[in-house]
């Protein structure tokens, strides 16, 4: 009985694996077809998922005044509380699309573990721990995912791996 319910798990799993791979192809197809997707791809750190996430999720890029702005929205900000003119920065908001979120925060942690020895990185990592420099580094990579697509130029590697 046990042998059985193994063999039939197993074809669910390798089903569901035939459904992903289409689904995969699907969006790979979107990935070609869409400017945009093409032109965020080429940003380290955003893969398939999240060149087509960001692109279904923003709309058009015109819509946030800034890239400050869109990473607000997707969360990639901390949370601000003062009086008197003083301001205190509190966690990330975490409002916003959790998906697209995780997958910035995703492709952010392959950039750090990547490329711990890039000299910002290792200044970042240096004086922040791990989770908060991953935090940060997502920020930044949907500030530059908003740049490209607002000014529609292509990505600037440069510009990137400027000082944080």
């Amino acid at each position: 009985m046990l042998l059985d319910s193994l063999r039939e798990q197993w074809a669910r799993v390798q089903q569901m694996q035939v459904e992903i791979d289409v689904i995969e192809r699907r969006l790979a197809a979107v990935l070609r077809e869409t400017p945009q997707c093409q032109q965020i791809a080429e940003i380290p750190g955003v893969g398939l998922l999240t060149a087509t996430a960001a692109v279904a999720t923003m709309g058009e890029a015109s819509s946030f005044k800034s890239g400050r702005e869109f990473a607000a929205w997707a969360g990639l900000v901390p949370r601000q509380r003062g009086t008197g003119g003083h301001v205190r920065q509190l966690g990330l908001s975490k409002r916003g699309d959790v998906y697209l979120r995780t997958l910035l925060m995703h492709g952010a942690r392959s950039i750090v573990i990547r490329h711990r020895n890039v000299p910002w990185i290792a200044a970042l990592l240096a004086r922040r721990p791990y989770n908060v420099a991953v935090a940060a580094v997502a920020n930044k990579l949907a500030r530059t995912i908003w740049a490209v697509l607002a000014k529609g130029k292509p990505y600037d590697p440069t510009a990137f791996s400027a000082a944080a």
